[in-house]
Formats: structure tokens, sequence, C-alpha cells
């Protein structure tokens, strides 16, 4: 009988291929699907650019004005895509201006990978040109950091910054790099992609047992209430949240970071949270007996004075990071996990029910709103325009699928309350650092990250003087953005407390400003400026239906306040609609 030898197939040779260390970055980029850089060149960084010079087709490059606009616009591309944001800086100067957006970036959980350059390995610590601690300064701002100095490691190392950017709880990662280190040439054997990391668990194990007692607490409430945040959004869990509040039929209220999560016009949904939120969601919060909060973190802008909030509810807390639950408020079952699984196991759980008088009571606090402050805020009798009518009239012609970039400010609160929302990632905005300047380059990140979709930046007077220069990032990249200005005259929200806290002393808040539009056509971008109603409605038509981008700047109530509104040191039952 004839004996058959089994032989065992060798493993495919790995290529080798000599690379700089610059190269490896780019390649690794390539591997990880990335195709939109943000960045400004410098010395220390150089290498890479050279580098770059030669993956133009594989890589885009915008050049922004500043590193500030760079990470806030790769902010905004990945806030609109769901995919990582990446940016380019040098050292020194070039890295520090990244620690407002890298700040910015950790506390909204926008998965960032941002690399600097640094000096030469053998100059570290010696004060030379340029040179940063950039390790130690962004410790406290960045999900993860390190420094590079031997190129051998730059690939296992920007596959572990990607993965650390994306998984889990979403954040910044910066990896700086020294310049023998993009220099250097080494054996690059092909990169390999992260997907486990010994002692980072990005996602908690699910313990089924606090699911079944959440769902017994839902199952016994009368009053229940939901809270969801953008962690709804983070962990593209938008349909299982909309099957959850449904079957459950539970009233439900956004962080606004968590606003487009499920459609503004939905039913359930009975609007925003916080300081600035709607009457019904605030007040009924000390009245339910079930809290449910899904994807938020009880931000103290949400939740006024903690030993005031919710006192009477059971509190039930569903967050990917268990460093969140019981951090503020404490939770009487913590549901640890990614909503996108944990929410269809408690669905599961969950029996069908209405709850059509509590709904009732949502609808007679939104009728108070209504009468005290919306009516007049969207339909003002007095000569001046409001910042609500001008939402109100973008929202009928972009029929609410639009996104809508915000800066920080009076404009900021009325844009999130009165603007609507059909669709997830329509609504970006600097939520818990408050950044102001954060919009105009956000929302040129957000038109890359979402290419075929209406991008509306809506700014105040004084948050757009902060990067307006990026409008030369607009000019040479030739990005179709809308910008619209809602001129007060004034630092609109400091001016409100010193009116209301302050005995209207006005301490350095009126702010002068330069033609907007005259700036504008400066940069090659058209643009008008109105102060009348009647100018409204065709100014904004003519804005959507430019080619390109679009100022209009539009000449708003000088001192016109935005409520409701919960006074800081005050419990969420006390806000004040007027």
């Amino acid at each position: 009988m004839e004996t058959l030898e089994l032989v065992k197939e060798k493993p495919a040779a790995k290529v080798v291929t000599e690379l700089t260390g610059s190269q490896a970055v780019l390649e690794a980029f390539i591997a990880e699907g990335v195709e939109t850089i943000f960045g400004y060149p410098g010395g220390a960084i150089m290498p890479i650019y050279d580098a770059l010079y030669d993956y133009q087709e594989k890589l885009k490059h915008i050049l922004v004005r500043h590193e500030q606009g760079g990470i806030h616009a790769a902010q905004g591309f990945a806030r609109t895509s769901g995919k990582v944001g990446v940016v380019f800086a040098t050292s020194g100067p070039g890295a520090t201006n990244l620690v407002t957006g890298l700040a910015d970036a950790q506390i909204d959980s926008t998965p960032l990978v941002c690399i600097t350059g640094q000096v030469y390995a053998h100059l570290l610590g010696t004060d030379a040109f340029q040179e940063t601690d950039v390790i130690n300064i962004t410790t406290p701002v960045t999900k993860w950091n390190y420094q590079v100095t031997d190129a051998t490691e730059i690939p296992a190392v920007l596959a572990k910054a990607f993965y650390i950017a994306k998984s889990g709880r979403p954040g910044p990662v910066l990896i700086d790099i020294t310049k023998n280190a993009q220099l250097q040439k080494f054996n690059y054997e092909g990169y390999t992609k992260c997907e486990h990391i010994r002692s980072y668990r990005p996602k908690p194990i699910v313990r089924k047992e606090f699911i079944a007692e959440a769902a017994k607490l839902i199952n016994e409430a009368k009053k229940p209430f939901v809270l969801f945040g953008q962690g709804v959004i983070l962990g593209k869990a938008e349909k299982e949240f909309k099957t959850f509040i449904e079957k459950s039929g539970i009233p439900a209220a956004w962080t606004i970071l968590g606003a487009g999560a499920i459609p503004t016009g939905h039913p359930l949904n009975v609007g925003m949270l916080g300081m600035h939120g709607n009457y019904g969601p605030n007040v009924l919060t000390n009245e339910c007996d079930v809290l449910i909060a899904i994807g938020m973190r009880f931000d103290d802008r949400v939740t006024g004075r903690l030993d005031k909030y919710a006192k009477q509810a059971k509190i039930i807390h569903l967050d990917i990071d268990p460093c969140e639950i019981d951090k503020n408020v404490k939770a009487t079952v913590g549901v640890w996990g990614d909503c996108k699984e944990t929410l269809p196991l408690l669905t599961e759980l969950i029996e069908p029910n209405l709850y059509p008088q509590w709904l009732q009571k949502f609808k007679d606090y939104q009728q108070q709103e209504i009468e005290a402050v919306i009516h007049d805020e969207l339909n003002p009798t007095s000569e001046e325009m409001t910042m609500g009518e001008v939402i109100n009239v973008l929202n009928e012609l972009t029929k609410g699928d639009a996104v809508i970039v915000t800066d920080v400010g009076q404009h900021q609160m009325v844009a999130c309350r009165y603007a609507t929302f059909n669709q997830s990632r329509s609504n970006i905005t600097s939520g818990g650092l408050g950044t102001m300047g954060f919009a105009l380059p956000a929302a040129i990140g957000a038109k890359f990250g979402a290419q075929h979709r209406t991008v509306v930046a809506i700014i105040g007077d004084g948050g757009f003087q902060m990067t307006l220069q990026e409008l030369g990032t607009i000019m040479q990249s030739e990005v179709d953005v809308k910008i619209i200005i809602l001129n007060n005259r004034f630092l609109g929200m400091v001016r409100q407390w010193q009116q209301l806290f302050h005995d209207k002393r006005y301490s350095f808040v009126d702010i002068m400003s330069p033609d907007f539009v005259m700036l504008a056509k400066s940069y090659g971008i058209n643009g008008q400026k109105i102060s009348e109603r009647e100018n409204l409605k065709n100014a904004l038509t003519a804005m959507l239906n430019q080619k390109g981008s679009y100022l209009l700047e539009v000449m708003v109530g000088k001192e016109n306040n935005v409520f409701p509104m919960v006074p800081q040191g005050c419990s969420v039952s006390e806000i004040r609609l007027k």
C-alpha cells in the first residue's frame, strides 16, 4: 500500500520592505482606512510632510490656518462620520495649540489620533528650539499618549492608537514622534491592526443579573423617565434605543450631545434636559419614580443641585464607562456595557406599556412653555429678530435634514432647543468643555465627514472671531459650508448672566466686530447681512441654494435672553420660564 506523505504548507514569508518612520505612519493610516488628514506643517514634523508628498493620491490633507482649527475640524469629521479624526501638528507651539481640542474631545468622547512632531531624541530635555514636554502636558486630556523615539515602534504604536481611540468609550490619542524616528529607515513587515491590549478592557462584561433588576424596576414603575445622551449615538444603537422606548412607552429627554438619537418629532421625545432645556423634562425629573439614564454622565448642567436631584426616584444607569456610574448620581442599578448590547437584553425583559397620564404631564408643561417662551421666540412681535425665529425658518427650509454645527453661547442653546433633527449625527457642538471658536473649523470637518449632507454652522459674533482665520481653509479646500452669524453685538451668554445675577453690570461683554460679509468676500466666500424680518426667508434660501460656501450675518436682538433657565445653584425643578 502506497504511503501518502503529508506535507505541511509553510506560512507565506512576510514581505519585508525598507521604509522610513514617516512612510510607516502614512501606511498605517491607509491600513486604518483614513482618507482625510487635517494639519499644519513645521520643522519637527517636516519628514512626515515630505513623505506625504508621495501619498497625495491616497490621503487627502487639509491645510488649516491654526492647529486648534485642525483639531476641531478633526472632531467635526469624527462626529459626523463615526470614524477616527486625524491631525498633524509640529512640536512646541504646534503641539500645545492642540490642547484645547484634546480637552474638548476627551470630555465629549470624540475619537482622534493626533500626530505631533518632536525634536531629535538626543535633544529631549535640553530646551531645544520648539521643544515642549507634550506627553506630560497632554496626559490629563488624552485617553492615551506615547512618545516614539525609534521607527520600528511606529506600526504597533499606531495600531494601538487607533484601537484605543475608537474602542469602548472613544477619546483622543496623541502620538509624539521624534524627528530621528521619522527619518530612520527600518525593515517594515507590514501593518497589523490591533484588536486586543492586555489590561485594557474597552467594553465591561455585561452582567445580566443587573439587567434583570433594571427590568423589574421598569416593569413596576408608574412614572418612569428616560434620559439619553451621546452614548446611544457613539454605540450606533439608535435602532435599539428606539425599539426600547417604543416597547416601554416611556417618555425620553436628551442631553445636547444626545440630540438626534431619535427624531425630534418622535411622540416619546419630550425635549431637552439641562440649564436651558425644556420645562417639563426638568421639572418632572423630580417627580418620576424610576429614572433611566442611557449613555449620559449626569453633567452638572443637566442635574443642577445634586442634593436636590431626583431624590424620589430609583436610578438605573446604563453606561459603557463604569467610572461614570455612581460618579455624580448614585445608581440603584448600574448596568455596565455598550448600550447596543445591553438595550436589546433589557428590551427583551420589559413588558409593553403605555403611560398616557404621565406623558400628558409633559405635554401640559410643554404647553405652558409654548405660551410663556416658545411662541414669542419663534413668532416675535418686536422689530428685532430673535435667534429662535432664524432657527425656525431654517428648519422649514432644510426639513430637519441638515447637519447643524454650533459654537458656544446663547445661539448654541437656542439652536439645540429649536433645531429639528431627523437623523443621527446631526447636532455637532462643544458640550462638556464649551469651547468658543469650535463651530467654524468643526463645520469644515463635519462636511468632509458627511459630504452629501448640508452643513450649517451657527455661530455668535464673539465665537466667530476666535477662529475666523479658518475662512482661509474653506477658500483653499473649496469646502461647502453654510455659515450663519447671529450677531447681537454682545458676548450674549455672559451678558445674560451679568444681567440676571450681577445687577446688569455689563463688564467687558460689548464686542465690536468687523464687516463679516466683506471679510468673507476677501476669502472668496459670498454672503450678505440682513436686519429686517421680511428678508430672512429669502436670505436663508439664497444661502442654501448657493453653490459652495456662504456667510449670512443676521442682526438679532441685542439683549434677548434664553429661557427657560435653571439658575446656577438651583435644582432642576426651580427652572425659570422668565
